[in-house]
């Protein structure tokens, strides 16, 4: 019962947050569904194969890097390219620009993935560059420069829709 006690709180801590991110990585809340039984099925298999995780640090950790690497598996699957994504709406509650008018999500979903990511675990995860660049195998200057293309993307995007610039 231990281990059951200890999954259903590992989900219920990090299940918002992985959630969020397969959402700001993919077009739809069904891919993104997918993602998240996915990542909570390895978690599962994982520590019934008797893996430890050092700290919640690492969970966490692990947890990014694993619904990263499952977004991008259903991205570039075969399956995937062939089908054409049904427009979501995502509920106030996941944007925080939402109360200024700002559709944020379907300004993110208009510039590539990569950049989707590393704004998401930015703004909304409050990663700092250097635990983005530790998860994603990247420099820290790296995702600096990756981050402010994706600025620069999304400021494209929203000046006409927007801002006045």
């Amino acid at each position: 019962m231990a281990i059951e006690d200890n999954i259903n709180d590992v989900v219920q801590k990090y299940s918002d947050m992985i959630y969020r991110l397969a959402v700001s990585n993919l077009s739809s809340r069904c891919d993104a569904d997918d993602v998240y039984q996915e990542v909570f099925m390895r978690y599962i298999k994982e520590i019934k194969k008797g893996k430890v995780f050092e700290s919640d640090e690492h969970i966490k950790a692990w947890f990014i890097r694993v619904t990263i690497n499952c977004c991008r598996s259903l991205s570039t699957s075969s399956w995937f390219r062939r089908t054409v994504p049904i427009d979501e709406t995502l509920s106030d509650d996941f944007d925080q620009f939402s109360d200024c008018g700002i559709d944020m999500h379907s300004a993110l979903m208009k510039i590539p993935q990569k950049y989707g990511s590393l704004i998401h675990l930015f703004y909304y995860e409050q990663l700092s560059t250097e635990e983005i660049a530790r998860l994603i195998d990247e420099k820290s200057a790296t995702v600096r420069t990756q981050l402010s293309r994706a600025r620069a993307l999304l400021r494209e995007i929203l000046k006409g829709e927007y801002f006045d610039e």
